[in-house]
């Protein structure tokens, strides 16, 4: 056994990359809320960038650790304690058996992401660890953890290269207002420039309905020219569906695979690591970008991988 979940926190689940290749049969993606976050908490560990995660909404576990392991805490801060001291965030963490990893409460953000050197030994249901809560597919059980579940690494990395320097800066900086860059469209078209003037100069604010699926924000009404209905057709992460009523909804990880309503924008992917730890209460301004300059920044996060995995391996093949 490698850790007994003692308290299973508000909702628990394992999430890597999501399930892609199976909208087309009505499954969605899934996937970690927050794929940056995911991403730097592996690439500490040296695992691939999409291996599977704990991730941890609002308030965290309690976890008992029976083996050995180096594990690293990304994205929000929750509060975590190392048998009670506090746990150090963006970075390799050798935790011992008989050690206990809690979660005091939410201080910033809204999920932290809890990698392990070698992985979570968890089974590949169409291509992807990750849980999709509704379906009961994917994860651990096809559900959020709960109190005496087991989990086990699949292959534990004691000897991990170069632990000592496996450290970032903490990544995840909350903000008073969150800027969201977007695309226009598919559908901006069907509103007035009214409406589009709206939806770029007020500023929004997260509603209690926020999870996996979406989150509805409170705020200005955006214009439609002749309501928000249309022939369904799919959804993309980050999509952002305006309903004749004209309050935005974003599209998150477990959105479903179509829907029926007006989406005037989509967030770009470089900006989920904001998009994913939005919670009741945040505000957010949409600012809008060319498809050039969104591909430009997914290039940029991606040389900043690199540059970060190039750090933590030099010298790894010197004698």
């Amino acid at each position: 056994m490698s850790i007994r979940v003692i308290q299973p926190g508000v909702q628990t689940t394992v999430q890597d990359l999501g399930r892609f290749g199976y909208q087309q049969y009505g499954v969605p993606v899934a996937g970690a809320m927050d794929p940056h976050s995911m991403k730097l908490a592996n690439i500490l560990l040296d695992n691939d960038p999409g291996e599977a995660v704990l991730e941890i909404t609002i308030m965290g576990p309690q976890l008992l650790f029976e083996e050995a392991n180096y594990v690293a805490l990304t994205g929000g801060d929750l509060g975590a304690t190392l048998d009670g001291q506090p746990m150090p965030r963006y970075q390799a963490v050798l935790i011992q058996p008989g050690q206990t990893l809690r979660f005091l409460g939410l201080r910033n953000g809204c999920r932290a992401y809890l990698a392990f050197a070698g992985g979570l030994d968890i089974p590949v249901v169409m291509g992807s660890r990750s849980t999709y809560l509704k379906a009961k597919m994917g994860g651990f059980q096809g559900r959020k953890l709960e109190a005496e579940d087991v989990l086990r690494f699949r292959a534990p990395n004691l000897e991990l290269p170069f632990p000592e320097r496996r450290r970032l800066g903490a990544d995840f900086v909350p903000q008073k207002q969150y800027e969201l860059r977007v695309i226009l469209g598919p559908q901006d078209d069907y509103f007035t420039e009214a409406g589009l003037a709206t939806f770029f100069k007020e500023v929004y604010t997260v509603s209690a309905e926020f999870d996996r699926m979406g989150c509805r924000l409170e705020g200005a009404v955006v214009e439609h020219k002749n309501g928000g209905d249309i022939i369904s057709d799919g959804i993309a992460f980050g999509a952002i569906q305006v309903p004749s009523a004209g309050k935005p909804i974003i599209m998150a990880a477990d959105r479903q695979t179509t829907g029926g309503y007006t989406k005037i924008a989509t967030v770009i992917s470089a900006d989920f690591r904001y998009l994913g730890q939005l919670k009741g209460g945040d505000k957010v301004h949409f600012v809008p970008i060319s498809v050039e300059q969104a591909e430009n920044s997914l290039f940029l996060e991606q040389q900043y991988y690199q540059m970060i995995i190039d750090f933590f391996n030099r010298d790894r093949n010197m004698s």
